[in-house]
């Protein structure tokens, strides 16, 4: 069988191009040998399906354990406890089947009477049936444990906990993993809302380790296209491979997605030809603009509040509203579209999300764009009439701020999406952007790139312009990007102010670098 990158579903070493699975989390042999139970959480496709199959298959190709793999995907927001409990007994029965065999199960369940005692001891006592039938230690992996929530993931994390603490007197699973995108404290938040308290006795003092899927190393996003190359001969230059790891900092479906996108439709299975860094651009555009699956999952996504409330402080380079031990943090960040810088900031997980953020956020603003800029005469074929381009922003946010304010979920950000949404216009088919941003920089950087040119655009608010501190952070920008001049943007919200005073422009040489200071 002919094999290929694969952005749907988990992977298969017959079938697909994949690393070892179980490389990136190398405690969870050990946790289970010792018969620990833990948590295994990571962003939405990032290969955890794929490890827990393949530890799943490891551990059942030997003799002296048998392991159990149970997602919890189809219990999604239930919120009926019998109803939920009695499908998860269901859906531990036919994984068991399906490794132990024909098991002699009994039907005891079905004729109780008593709901209560059905709801509390369900799934703790199906566990037990498994585990006496099949005679060796049972290990046993819930995918999708955070699908469960409220009363449902209460019951069902008490009744692990009983059988944990009872094991040594009844069979039960020696060890048991959770699976999902949640770590544990996200457990423990999606109970607490509910106003039910855990009691003295918490479930999660059973769970032993946390564990976090980490993305794809450079070397392995080598290794990984490496494999494509031995079997068809197509080289992905180095220049290709320096691009993807740079666009999505080893996300796993993002790096096959560029994979795939380029073999299969940029070069239509033509393996002779070589993979390129133009090439992953291209692929990056497509993928971007197609909006699939991955990608328009993360876009719906922005409209939540809980996103909201974080997201728009990193594009307006604020601090941080909220501790990292709060929800909203913590959900951002399990999602994945956010991350720790490691300074003390927050900032999108790699540059396609930040692209994606910038472009889905401004996307209604620039479609409503069409009829008020209907020629672009600042994108000429020798690159952008900058000077031009910046005053007739300067004259299309005097006659369109308050309007685009009102239509926009984030309303603090909105002129920053607003210009974005203004060059993207501009520069459509033949140049893209580039954005940093991050929390407490007190900026949004963009690179605009443009028939072979660059320009440098600092966008801050006027409460965050500090004078030579902000000629310093665009002139530092500038070094990064080998330029000698670039733009800032200084947006001024208030009331107090007329636009004659809020509309300027004047250049200040720093540190050899020339600045074009753009009032708003």
């Amino acid at each position: 069988m002919e094999r290929y990158f694969n952005i749907a579903g988990p992977c298969f070493p017959d079938e697909h191009y994949m690393l070892p699975a179980l490389d990136r989390l190398p405690e969870v042999r050990r946790l289970v040998r010792r018969g620990q139970y833990f948590v295994i959480h990571a962003p939405r496709q990032t290969g955890k399906t794929t490890a827990l199959q393949a530890l799943v298959q490891e551990i059942n190709s030997g003799d002296d354990m048998v392991a159990i793999y149970c997602t919890l995907e189809t219990l999604q927001n239930a919120k009926d406890v019998d109803w939920a409990m009695a499908q998860i007994r269901g859906l531990l029965l036919r994984s068991a089947r399906a490794v132990i065999g024909a098991m002699r199960l009994s039907g005891e369940f079905e004729a109780r009477e008593n709901t209560a005692f059905y709801t509390v001891s369900i799934v703790s006592e199906t566990l037990t049936e498994i585990c006496r039938e099949a005679g060796k230690p049972v290990v046993v992996f819930f995918d999708e444990a955070d699908c469960l929530f409220g009363n449902v993931l209460i019951s069902f994390l008490r009744q692990l906990r009983d059988g944990y603490v009872n094991r040594r007197m009844i069979p039960f699973p020696a060890s048991i993993g959770l699976v999902g995108m949640l770590d544990v404290r996200d457990y423990k938040a999606q109970i607490r809302p509910d106003g039910e308290s855990l009691g003295q006795i918490s479930p999660f003092n059973i769970i032993s380790k946390d564990m976090l899927i980490r993305n794809f190393t450079e070397d392995e996003v080598r290794t990984l296209y490496a494999q494509h190359t031995a079997e068809t001969g197509q080289v992905f230059e180095q220049g290709a491979i320096d691009a993807v790891v740079r666009f999505t900092c080893g996300q796993p479906w993002l790096v096959n997605a560029l994979a795939r996108e380029c073999v299969e439709e940029i070069h239509g299975f033509r393996y002779g030809e070589p993979v390129t860094a133009a090439d992953v651009e291209t692929a990056k555009e497509a993928i971007i603009r197609r909006r699939d699956t991955h990608v328009d999952s993360l876009m719906e996504r922005l409209r939540e509040p809980r996103v909201r409330r974080m997201v728009e402080p990193v594009i307006l380079g604020g601090e941080c509203p909220v501790s990292r031990d709060n929800e909203d943090y913590r959900f951002v960040t399990d999602l994945g579209l956010l991350k720790d810088d490691g300074r003390g900031g927050l900032v999108p997980s790699n540059r396609m999300y930040a692209e994606i953020i910038g472009r889905y956020l401004s996307r209604d603003t620039q479609e409503g764009m069409k009829a008020s800029i209907r020629e672009t005469p600042w994108a000429t074929p020798d690159g952008l009439d900058m000077p031009g381009l910046m005053a007739a922003f300067q004259s299309f946010w005097r006659e369109n701020s308050e309007a685009d304010r009102h239509v926009h979920d984030y309303r603090e950000a909105t002129p920053h999406l607003v210009l974005m949404a203004f060059l993207q216009r501009v520069i459509n088919g033949g140049g893209r952007i580039e954005r940093e941003m991050a929390l407490g920089s007190r900026r949004l950087d963009l690179c605009v790139e443009y028939r072979g040119h660059r320009y440098a655009v600092e966008v801050k608010t006027a409460k965050n312009f500090a004078g030579e501190k902000s000629y310093a952070q665009l002139a530092d920008y500038l070094d990064t990007l080998g330029l000698a001049d670039g733009w800032m943007a200084v947006f001024d919200t208030g009331k107090d102010k007329a636009w004659d005073e809020k509309l300027y422009r004047r250049e200040v040489v720093f540190n050899g670098k020339t600045l074009h200071i753009v009032g708003l």
